[in-house]
């Protein structure tokens, strides 16, 4: 009897390793092969959605005699923490860089998910086509004045949002933390600003930045 109990024992050890041999040689990789399948779809759908602003980008600059070469998308759909600045590259149709970048509190101490607003004082981010205009030395040292072109930012100007840095903004990604807010000034850390800059102040035209959900 109980060398008979030692041998059902046995079979039962040998079946539950052989089956965790087979899990984690046939089931870990299937799993880890979907999570690269997802995340490179949510690039796809991200560079396709990118892809799509950059036609419109490219019209609108070339109706208005804007810089065709290049312009600046804000994806505010995207987390703070994560990249949502693009450099974007209108001739290769490719982005060429991509940064952290804050949105406005809307006058809250912090606010939740994203607001958006155009009134003087509000303090929120203003979707919509911004020309990028002179530079200028502010309290928060190199900046850039920017110029609402569609009803939903055409108080920009009035407002002083500006493109700007801070060093509360990381050079790198920080996701799954947020960064800090604005109030309503599409604000990136120091290091970026400086090769936005380098582009900015070479191109004889104005540049767009367009920010959008």
């Amino acid at each position: 009897m109980k060398r008979l109990l030692l041998l059902t024992l046995g079979v039962v050890l040998l079946f539950l390793a052989v089956s965790a041999t087979w899990y984690y040689t046939k089931m870990k990789p299937v799993y880890r092969t979907v999570n690269r399948d997802i995340s490179a779809t949510l690039r796809r759908k991200l560079l396709l959605k990118l892809e799509s602003r950059a036609a419109k980008a490219r019209e609108y600059a070339t109706l208005h005699k804007y810089n065709t070469d290049v312009c600046f998308l804000i994806d505010m759909s995207i987390e703070s923490g994560k990249n949502r600045l693009f450099i974007y590259n209108l001739k290769k149709d490719s982005v060429t860089d991509a940064g952290l970048v804050t949105h406005g509190r809307c006058n809250e101490n912090w606010l939740n998910g994203r607001r958006y607003g155009n009134e003087v004082g509000c303090g929120c981010t203003s979707l919509g086509k911004y020309k990028i205009g002179a530079a200028y030395k502010g309290k928060f040292g190199l900046a850039y004045k920017l110029h609402g072109q569609d009803s939903t930012n055409n108080n920009a100007f009035k407002r002083f949002v500006v493109l700007h840095s801070h060093g509360c903004v990381p050079y790198g990604e920080v996701d799954p933390y947020p960064i800090c807010q604005s109030d309503g000034c599409p604000t990136v850390a120091p290091a970026f600003l400086k090769k936005m800059a380098a582009t900015i102040d070479a191109s004889p035209r104005p540049i767009l930045l367009w920010i959008f959900e």
